[in-house]
């Protein structure tokens, strides 16, 4: 069913004469899912005339689907979650490197590529979330405190198998250096309350539940939850505070390397790093602009301050392998 919806997106976006998308189109490869995109989507069009034409999968599969067309692809840009998936397609040589001052002065340096290729668009924290009835704000601190003693089976995690566990240990490598992280994994597990959970809606609701006391979700699930279930027994912390700020992330974009459209991709990335979009986005899926100065929705807003990691975000991608390997080593899977 999915190749059958890829083929009918693909024949949305590939006009009737066969060959070539229209100069006021552009194509997106986009692993978010349609309803977290598409009011930006149509907002550009409205503002610019210019039709964003989007096809949907998990982001392995676009990046094969990119590798496999090659330069006969009609895609333009590549949007995705994670910077370790980022990196990785940039590393593939699937995304062009580009030079933008609107980008450079909107993104911070840490959220976007050292050399142009992809962009942060939206940040997501790594976050701590807890039992209020059970768990003092006190007794939390950072990741690695997860792994003390008086966490002993009352700790919740998602698979290892998710990139966002990868790239969090990953950011711990290059936080600690990976002996450290190494050990601090180790603590986590020994401290787990249960099996891992498929997801972080899992763990937030293990949590709200009894399962287990403290868990390590994004901080957009713990949104998502509290929106639909205000009364959610569950709080969120922040870890790493006075040591560094929180692990965070980001949803992101880069250029296609065989787009036909260069400069007009660059001018819709510039748009969707500047207000107006970032608002749309970052109220979208309860995340945190990129860009410096856009207000946070009043549900965000209620969580305190964000101090994040200034570690820039590449490393996620570049220390993925040693993440990956170091998990499967101490038994986290």
């Amino acid at each position: 069913m999915k190749s059958i919806l890829l083929i009918i997106s693909l024949a949305a976006a590939y006009c009737a004469s066969g060959t070539a998308v229209s100069a006021e189109e552009l194509v997106v490869y986009s692993s978010r899912k349609q309803h977290l995109v598409k009011p930006v989507f149509d907002a550009y069009e409205k503002k610019t005339g210019i039709k964003i034409l989007s096809v949907t999968d998990k982001a392995p599969a676009l990046v094969e689907r990119l590798k496999a067309e090659g330069k006969r692809s009609r895609a333009d840009i590549y949007m995705t979650v994670d910077a370790g998936n980022l990196w990785n397609a940039a590393e593939k040589g699937l995304l062009k490197p580009i030079k933008s001052e609107t980008l450079s002065s909107n993104i911070p340096d840490h959220l976007r590529d050292p050399n142009g290729n992809w962009f942060g668009l939206t940040i997501r924290a790594r976050t701590i979330v807890y039992a209020p009835e059970r768990v003092k704000v006190a007794e939390l601190k950072d990741y690695r405190s997860l792994g003390l003693p008086k966490w002993k089976k009352r700790l919740c995690l998602r698979t290892a198998k998710k990139v966002y566990n990868q790239s969090l240990v990953a950011m711990l490598i290059s936080d600690y250096g990976e002996k450290e992280a190494e050990s601090i994994v180790t603590s986590w597990v020994a401290n787990l309350a249960t099996k891992v959970f498929p997801n972080d809606n899992a763990v937030i609701k293990a949590v709200a539940a009894g399962q287990c006391d403290v868990g390590i979700v994004n901080s957009y699930y713990f949104g998502r939850l509290k929106k639909k279930d205000p009364g959610l027994k569950v709080a969120l912390f922040f870890p790493k505070q006075s040591t560094g700020g929180v692990h965070v992330n980001i949803s992101g974009a880069g250029i296609v390397s065989t787009s036909k459209n260069v400069a007009k991709a660059t001018k819709f990335l510039e748009w969707m790093s500047g207000d107006d979009a970032q608002k749309i986005l970052a109220e979208l899926n309860h995340e945190y602009p990129v860009k410096n100065g856009v207000p946070t929705s009043d549900l965000v807003k209620s969580w305190g301050v964000l101090e994040e990691n200034k570690n820039n975000l590449r490393q996620a991608g570049e220390l993925q392998g040693a993440a990956i390997k170091l998990m499967d080593r101490v038994g986290y899977r």
